[in-house]
């Protein structure tokens, strides 16, 4: 089983009401996100994937969310954008997208809030 992981940052804000604490008021995060994906099977390159390509497919997600009040934004219409959220959201769009669905899976989604504060995503296997 090959590996590859991507990083890549974007700027947010959010709350988190009903939050007993600062974080119920509004706030920003530069938020960090690391994308892992695995194959068993290398290309005629000798890839399970181009690095150019994967940072092409999570650069779409991302921006979606890229300079956003978060609370605003429908996939957290009903649910606090937490970092727990956010990373199931980014992990569930690339799960949709067809290049993942050709030997190539994604393991996990890991985003960070803060240099000291991550949250990491894998669905049970």
């Amino acid at each position: 089983m090959y590996e590859l992981t991507i990083i890549t940052e974007f700027e947010a804000a959010h709350q988190l009401p009903d939050y007993p604490g600062k974080c119920s008021r509004l706030h920003g995060h530069n938020w960090k996100v690391e994308v892992t994906v695995c194959g068993q099977e290398l290309n005629h390159l000798g890839m399970v994937m181009d690095f150019k390509d994967l940072k092409a497919e999570v650069g779409k997600v991302v921006d979606t969310l890229d300079h956003y009040y978060l609370n605003d934004l429908p996939a957290f219409k009903s649910t606090n954008p937490t970092a727990e959220y956010i990373a199931k959201y980014i992990y569930d769009t690339l799960a949709n997208n067809s290049v993942f669905q050709q030997g190539i899976s994604i393991r996990c989604v890991q985003v960070w809030e803060s240099p000291r504060s991550a949250v990491k995503y894998c669905p049970q296997e």
